[in-house]
């Protein structure tokens, strides 16, 4: 690392890093959500389910919108020093520090499942699906502008990418790191 330089991490990978896990891990609670009759009954588990996931994809999807978008205009150009986290290297380190976060939320999903059957995993895999929609979201504005933003690493510990010890981003051309715009495995 060069003098000056920071560790940097696409925000666009952050974000999309928790989405599949949430997906999977909820729609596995669901599918074993199922098996008991719970105290609503399958059919009222279900609808309450599928309202939880189109309330919380929407939610997750617009929460600090307007935080996201105030970084990124004030973005700046990335240094010759910085260093760019591999793709594989940023979900990795997500995940890994989330793991124990994931695995409770997968075990209340479960667990719920006595009360109202599937919804606690509807829920779940709603989260993932407005991760998702938010990273897509990032990657249309990544490509409007033809920039890829980025953020210090070390800025991130809390794991969210646009959060109060993130004082700015950095950018560079998108040539730049092996994720498309969005956060996608570049092909």
């Amino acid at each position: 690392m060069g003098r000056g330089g920071h560790t940097l991490a696409r925000v666009a990978v952050i974000v999309r890093a928790g989405a599949a896990p949430m997906v999977w891990l909820g729609a596995l609670a669901a599918a074993v959500g199922l098996v008991p009759e719970g105290l609503t009954g399958r059919r009222i588990g279900l609808y309450g389910g599928a309202a939880l996931f189109l309330l919380a994809a929407a939610v997750v999807a617009s929460v600090r919108g307007s935080r996201y978008r105030a970084l990124e205009l004030a973005a700046a150009r990335a240094a010759r020093g910085d260093v760019l986290q591999d793709r594989a290297v940023t979900a990795r380190n997500w995940r890994r520090a989330h793991r124990w976060w994931l695995l409770a939320a997968f075990a209340g999903a479960v667990g719920s499942a006595f009360a109202v059957p599937a919804a606690g995993g509807l829920l779940l895999a709603g989260a993932g699906t407005g991760l998702w929609l938010k990273a897509c979201a990032l990657g249309r504005r990544e490509s409007a502008a033809q920039t890829l933003q980025w953020v210090r690493t070390d800025w991130v510990a809390s794991g969210t990418p646009a959060g109060p010890t993130v004082l700015g981003y950095r950018t560079t051309g998108p040539a730049a790191g092996d994720a498309a715009p969005g956060g996608a495995r570049r092909r």
